[in-house]
């Protein structure tokens, strides 16, 4: 489909009005839109592979994942020799544990860490007395406790013994993944070894740290989650009433579970008599902040759900449309799968920049041959500019999705003959995509991103100055100030992901797309707000059950480790790949449902059910949307049955 679609003419007009008509058609020779914003996305990507580049070369994430001696090895690896450290370079393969020879008698210089590091190969388990000892345990374990200029024939021989050695007597220890440290198990040294040690990490570490604490409990939930958003992804394909009601009961009880646990959380962490380290109280912060905006959530979803309980029904039929829409490009379904594995790579990708930015340091031998590794002063600072790409190139991908599918069901939906689809309309769609449209995505993700907080804010206010007045001069200043606000939010409504279904249908840039749909949608708000409101509502509240169960799930896994790591931002993380995952699986369904609504619009004003110009809708949209609004606008004009246009005309869906 180079260039055209064959299966939308020249026909649809956004308006009746003949003075002021304009034309959704495609290009007959399509040209790309949007193409500054193309250009400003690369160079924006091209900063950010700078950055990666950089941050590898400069980072050394291993030291954050293995752990590293004072000497300048990391533990678990094959080292290259820092000049003028004579015990650096050597082979730490079989010796993956950090272990510090002082631990119990920590001397801290400017919240910095005195006892001398060791990449040992297993912990002591037991409390080691004497030299002969650690002696023994070297020769037993292989775990050589003391500095790896003496031997282990030397422990208890040698005069520097005492300097060289751990200080007796050496506490038991078992490894914690935190850096891979050796953490001493009796109370009096694990207070102070873990308060010295994670109160001279700075933030960025500690949440490093606490990431790398926590890999193998996120890998478990992000897979868990995949696997529900897949379910959920299923469920809505063979939507029924008996489903609906199981969705809302799980979403119901997952609300009050994550709520429940968020409270119960924080008065554990409150009355908890022995949190002392920064860690602990961090978490205890976010317990409070996760509580409260869970319970505001809750609190407005089971208000939401109370009032929509009657429209299940519906809702269930409106759904089997969609599904039925869905059914005439099947391969749509496995959408998700590509968007989930790019977005996949890309996450870890950013993940291991992230890590290498946390680590960018230059070696610097100190006295005694150890070596410290000094953060560079700038690289650091990047990560804001990482983090913004993280959230562009995440809605730039979910973007593709959603022109792909747009453009498919578009292709499918305006088709005449029933019996003769249009042939690949995915792989028709992406083409259009990749060669033209990809300007009008990369601006489309920013614009959205950028414009969807501040355009809840101005609503709330918009609502808030439309309450009476008293007095005439407080009027006055309303009648202003609604205006500014009006013409703000006039703007900002225009700015939605209909557009990129506009884009699909006529090719136009993205600004000119959400204007066009926003015009037309308006028009028909009356057949169209509430049926897509249910529709759009029992979807989102599929994406609440998958964010629920995972959150849940993080919550129970991550507070058996509490201490040592900010397991706050681990359970973000988790929370924002369910959140991520679940959308883009059941964005499939939200965005035909969308886009059935957008095409309808369309059809309502450039047919007149005619036979000549007959309607392209299929017969069981039509019966939903008619029922939704209980045909009152057309009983009031005496013309039962009917859903009329502009132009009178009734409504019927063509023959089939």
């Amino acid at each position: 489909m180079p260039g055209t679609m064959q299966c939308l003419g020249a026909e649809y007009l956004v308006s009746a009005e003949k003075t002021r008509q304009r034309e959704w058609r495609p290009q007959i020779y399509r040209k790309c839109t949007d193409t500054p914003w193309l250009v400003l996305f690369f160079l924006f990507w091209t900063g950010l592979v700078f950055i990666m580049g950089y941050s590898v070369v400069a980072g050394a994430a291993g030291r954050l994942l293995f752990g590293y001696d004072s000497f300048g090895n990391v533990c678990g690896k094959k080292n290259s020799p820092v000049e003028g450290a004579p015990l650096s370079g050597q082979d730490m393969t079989l010796k993956k544990h950090v272990f510090f020879m002082n631990a119990c008698n920590l001397e801290v210089k400017d919240r910095g860490l005195g006892p001398t590091a060791l990449c040992v190969s297993s912990c002591p388990e037991k409390q080691l007395d004497t030299l002969e000892e650690v002696q023994l345990f070297a020769n037993i374990n292989g775990s050589f406790l003391c500095v790896y200029s003496l031997n282990s024939f030397n422990y208890t021989q040698s005069s520097s013994a005492d300097t060289l050695c751990p200080r007796l007597p050496v506490p038991p220890s078992k490894p914690f993944p935190l850096f891979n440290r050796c953490i001493p198990q009796t109370p009096e040294c694990y207070s102070l070894f873990a308060s010295v040690l994670i109160n001279d990490a700075d933030a960025l570490h500690r949440i490093l740290s606490g990431i790398m604490a926590g890999r193998d409990t996120i890998l478990g939930l992000c897979v868990f989650t995949f696997a529900l958003s897949l379910a959920m992804l299923f469920a809505f394909r063979f939507i029924s009433t008996l489903l609906i009601h199981i969705i809302i009961s799980l979403v119901i009880l997952g609300l009050l579970f994550v709520c429940g646990v968020l409270w119960w959380l924080y008065y554990d962490y409150t009355n908890d008599l022995s949190t002392e380290l920064d860690t602990e109280k961090e978490n205890m912060k976010c317990m409070l902040a996760f509580a409260i905006i869970s319970t505001v959530v809750t609190v407005l979803l089971l208000a939401l759900i109370f009032t929509l309980r009657k429209r299940i029904k519906l809702t269930v039929e409106l759904l089997h449309v969609t599904n039925k829409a869905i059914s005439s490009c099947p391969f749509l379904l496995f959408q998700p799968l590509w968007t989930c594995a790019i977005l996949i790579f890309f996450w870890v990708l950013w993940v291991a920049v992230l890590l290498s930015l946390g680590t960018a340091g230059t070696a610097q031998v100190m006295e005694g041959g150890q070596v410290e590794y000094k953060p560079l002063s700038g690289i650091r600072y990047m990560w804001w500019y990482h983090l913004i790409g993280l959230i562009w190139t995440s809605e730039f991908i979910l973007a593709c999705q959603r022109m792909t599918v747009a453009g498919a069901m578009v292709a499918c939906y305006f088709n005449r003959n029933q019996n003769d689809p249009p042939a690949r309309p995915i792989l028709s769609s992406l083409f259009v995509l990749f060669c033209y449209h990809q300007g009008t995505a990369v601006k489309g993700s920013f614009l959205l991103t950028v414009t969807r907080i501040p355009r809840v804010i101005f609503t709330c206010i918009y609502s808030t100055l439309k309450e009476p007045q008293r007095s005439a001069w407080s009027r006055g200043e309303f009648r202003c100030s609604h205006c500014g606000l009006w013409c703000l939010l006039k703007y900002l409504y225009h700015l939605n992901q209909d557009a990129y279904t506009a884009a699909a249908i006529n090719g136009t840039d993205f600004c000119t797309s959400a204007k066009d749909a926003h015009t037309i949608i308006a028009k028909n708000s009356s057949h169209l707000t509430a049926v897509n409101c249910f529709g759009n509502f029992v979807i989102f509240l599929g994406k609440v059950l998958v964010v629920c169960f995972s959150i849940f799930g993080g919550l129970m896994a991550f507070n058996y480790s509490r201490a040592l790591q900010v397991w706050a931002i681990p359970l973000l993380l988790v929370a924002f790949f369910a959140c991520v995952v679940a959308h883009s699986f059941l964005s499939v369904f939200e965005t035909a449902l969308d886009i059935l609504f957008l095409c309808f619009a369309v059809d309502l004003e450039t047919n007149d059910g005619s036979s000549e110009k007959p309607y392209f809708m299929d017969p069981g949209f039509l019966s939903v949307i008619k029922r939704t609004n209980n045909l009152n606008n057309a009983k009031s004009q005496g013309q039962k049955g009917a859903l009329p246009n502009e132009e009178g005309t009734e409504l019927q869906p063509i023959v089939r």
